[in-house]
């Protein structure tokens, strides 16, 4: 995510901050304490919500999708966690009293404690199924709102016209508002119509390749889209990554749940679509630098749109493709062709069924390229890319030449993921003293 995008959060909450600051002398300070972090609260949750419209500009100040995503997820559970010490701490003004609403406001800050606490804990639980979790996250920004009329209409050390106020409710109506928007229906949203050109399987995974209806859709390779479907069952948008660029566009979708399942029996040909988009940041920046591209599984998507796209420039490049069996590797001949067509671009085929898995130690022999001098890019599962990338950082690859997209709508707070980087660790540190 783009650090600009942090500060600005981070000014607007020590601006309000300021705000706040001249009420604790003529106040109870723990008082004034509990009530500044309950409007920083509502302050953190209003990006919150402004975040998920996916406006234009949103991954201009927050990054790619994929990085803004994480920070919604981050911002709604330090929300959480301040509302929470809110409540801890006793924010009645001795001799303050509330305005005629005031008993109103104070059982609808009750609804709204408990009320996100639950639909937090639901959100990070990502055994719970899919559906109800984007059912039940929809009814956040309700009990947001319910958060701001306990603001507006509690005792509190001002007015509602006083700076503190008029700020702490003018981000409260950006939420809200920003709120309203995302219940807008599909249809009305801003998406180029497309249809249907063929459905096919490849590898495993499902194959789409839309025609343009009109005004084609710009997209670089590498970039993902929203898809949705005139089709039963699939009028849901879904985030897939582009596969190849052009007035084309193909994405190639691994089954992994009801709505996926559904696209490959479903979906067919003459099917309209509507396209939002483009959206991330996962895109090549040639240098003078050698390459070393890892794809894992389905992650070969964003490469074959870089395959395709791929200029006749000299950079050496390095295309590890890693699956469990050949057969299940998509787009494999066509990656092949690519790089038979270009002679600065190797493939490296790593079926792990029949080798071991790849290790950094591999992709420098085999590259015969030096971590340290290269620009290396990754897309696949999660483990793989942490245990890779801490392996390559041991042999001298610099963070900020590591990259990679994590889109995932909906995660947990990274607690197996903690315990997989601890295990990845102690593995390669093993592998170390071993070699």
């Amino acid at each position: 995510m783009r650090i600009f995008g942090l500060i600005l959060i981070v000014a607007s909450v020590v601006f309000l901050a300021v705000l706040y600051l001249p009420y604790t002398a003529k106040n109870d300070t723990s008082a004034v304490i509990s009530q500044f972090i309950g409007a920083a609260a509502l302050v953190t949750m209003a990006w919150t919500q402004l975040i998920a419209t996916r406006l234009p500009g949103i991954e201009t100040v927050f990054g790619g999708m994929d990085r803004s995503y994480v920070l919604h997820k981050w911002l709604g559970i330090v929300s959480m966690a301040a509302i929470l010490l809110h409540d801890t701490i006793d924010a009645e003004l001795r001799g303050v009293r509330g305005p005629v609403l005031n008993d109103l406001a104070e059982t609808l800050g009750e609804l709204s404690l408990y009320s996100l606490l639950i639909l937090v804990v639901i959100s990070i639980a990502v055994f719970i199924p899919y559906h109800l979790w984007k059912w039940t996250h929809r009814l956040m920004g309700l009990f947001y709102a319910a958060g701001v009329f306990h603001f507006a209409f509690i005792g509190k050390a001002f007015a509602n016209g006083d700076p503190a106020g008029l700020y702490t409710l003018a981000f409260s109506a950006v939420g809200i508002l920003a709120y309203a928007y995302t219940l807008m229906p599909e249809a009305s949203r801003r998406a180029r119509p497309y249809r249907v050109r063929s459905v096919e399987e490849d590898g495993g995974a499902t194959v789409v390749t839309l025609d343009p209806v009109g005004r084609p859709l710009r997209a670089e390779a590498g970039q993902f889209a929203f898809v949705s479907y005139d089709t039963d069952g699939l009028s849901e948008p879904h985030p897939f990554t582009i596969s190849r660029v052009g007035d084309q566009l193909r994405f190639t979708i691994k089954e992994l749940g009801d709505y996926t399942y559904r696209l490959r029996r479903r979906l067919r040909a003459g099917d309209t679509a509507r396209v939002q988009g483009p959206h991330g940041r996962f895109l090549r920046n040639p240098s003078s630098r050698p390459e070393i591209w890892i794809a894992g599984g389905i992650g070969i998507t964003p490469f074959a749109a870089w395959l395709t796209a791929l200029d006749d420039d000299q950079t050496e490049i390095h295309l590890f493709y890693c699956v469990a069996r050949q057969d299940q590797a998509p787009h494999l001949d066509e990656v092949t062709q690519a790089a038979q067509r270009h002679a600065n671009v190797t493939l490296h085929l790593i079926v792990s069924q029949e080798t071991p898995r790849l290790t950094a130690e591999r992709v420098a022999k085999d590259s015969g390229i030096d971590p340290a001098d290269a620009k290396v890019y990754f897309c696949g599962p999660r483990p793989m890319r942490e245990a890779l990338g801490f392996g390559l950082r041991m042999l001298g690859l610099p963070p900020k030449r590591y990259h990679y997209e994590e889109f995932e709508i909906r995660t947990g707070i990274g607690l197996r993921r903690l315990a997989a980087w601890v295990l990845a660790r102690r593995d390669a540190r093993t592998s170390q003293r071993a070699s």
